[in-house]
């Protein structure tokens, strides 16, 4: 049958996933060069009220602190030893913020990149990434964690890095890449090139799709592409709330709320079952994303015209050719 996730996603249409962490917790004087990991010990209230807001707003899951709790990231701050304490302590905080409400309320450990470079271009080799990825997803499931959540991916051999770590510890994943300019990560994947990279591992996430990026419109590219891909695949689609802007020495991002409660809708009808924000996407942004998606009901694919029209233009013009609108996507329910 699954773990309660499993059967969650399998019977939902769609499932409202939470926004930022990082340009939250910046909101709420996380200062730049600093681990936001350590306000897990530091300032567990200021953790307990994002993960909070997040699901008063009408986040289904939510993203634990943790996203750079691994021990290569954390040397960085002197206490590369302590990526299992942080990782679980992470996991505790949202635990006791999921089991305070009457409604069902996933915690997903988020696992970032290591920050390092893999071979062969760099020096960081794959049993050491795999020994990374494990203690710090060791930890998340000993705090509590319902799956794991790993983000933000660039390079193909850390994702396999973590999928190994992942096959070691009894619960289900979901991954995501971030896809720049030209709609490929940073180390050149494309969207089909993740596709094929899922089918090639032996421990495949329950779910994949995209996050962060260049915006909301060259996401939602993407998600089609991985749609057209892989068309019975769950999708998850954690768009930034626009483009950054710096104002007064602060980043930030100028996606609405009507804006992001667009791009949801349009999300889910591209082809997406997990839905939500990164970047700039604050509890405002996702109470407006979640009226979205209960009110308005599955449409057709919308084209990249109006995926341009109405929420903003591509970073780049990958496509010569505007699709015309395509009949409702039925995803396959295991």
């Amino acid at each position: 049958m699954g773990s309660k996730f499993e059967q969650k996603v399998n019977s939902s249409e769609w499932l409202l996933t939470d926004g930022a962490t990082g340009t939250n917790l910046f909101d709420m004087g996380l200062m730049s060069g600093d681990a936001p990991e350590l306000w897990n010990e530091e300032y567990p209230e200021k953790i307990t009220k994002l993960h909070k807001d997040a699901v008063d707003a009408g986040s289904d899951i939510f993203l634990t602190n943790s996203f750079g709790s691994n021990a290569l990231r954390l040397k960085l701050h002197n206490c590369g030893n302590r990526a299992f304490d942080l990782s679980k302590i992470s996991a505790e905080i949202a635990r006791d913020v999921a089991d305070t409400y009457n409604r069902e309320v996933f915690v997903a450990g988020s696992v970032g990149p290591t920050g390092e470079i893999m071979q062969p271009i760099g020096e960081l080799s794959h049993e050491l990434a795999v020994e990374v990825f494990h203690e710090q997803a060791q930890g998340l499931k000993e705090g509590g964690a319902d799956l794991l959540w790993l983000e933000t991916i660039s390079a193909p051999e850390e994702f396999k890095a973590a999928a190994e770590a992942f096959s070691y510890i009894e619960l289900p994943w979901v991954g995501t890449m971030s896809f720049d300019t030209a709609g490929r990560t940073m180390m050149g994947t494309s969207p089909a090139a993740m596709v094929d990279l899922i089918s090639s591992i032996p421990n495949k996430p329950m779910a994949f799709g995209a996050n962060c990026g260049t915006g909301a419109p060259d996401l939602l590219r993407t998600v089609q592409d991985f749609a057209e891909t892989s068309p019975n695949s769950i999708l998850i689609a954690k768009g930034n709330a626009g483009i950054p802007k710096y104002v007064d020495g602060h980043i930030l991002y100028d996606g609405t709320p009507e804006l992001m409660a667009k791009y949801a809708v349009m999300a889910r009808n591209s082809g997406a079952t997990i839905i939500g924000g990164c970047c700039g996407t604050k509890s405002e942004h996702l109470l407006s994303m979640r009226s979205a998606l209960e009110n308005e009901s599955l449409g057709a694919v919308p084209s990249l015209q109006q995926i341009e029209l109405e929420i903003g233009s591509f970073s780049s013009q990958i496509r010569k050719i505007i699709k015309e609108n395509k009949p409702k996507r039925r995803r396959r329910r295991i």
